[in-house]
């Protein structure tokens, strides 16, 4: 899944503000715990919004 669609992402969460605060909390996560070796195909805010559009990482 590239750039998941704005109205998918926005069922998943109450506000465009939460959704910027969850993505950027995540992306600074898998930047903190990225591998040199791992391929870098997908920029980590990217990488962010599919897991929140596919729902593996919820918020509170």
């Amino acid at each position: 899944m590239r750039q998941p669609s704005l109205d998918v992402l926005m069922s998943k969460v109450d506000s465009k503000y939460s959704l910027v605060v969850v993505a950027a909390k995540r992306a600074r996560a898998l930047m903190d715990n990225a591998d040199p070796n791992e391929s870098k195909d997908l920029k980590p805010v990217t990488r962010a919004l599919e897991e929140i559009a596919l729902d593996r990482i919820t918020y509170e």
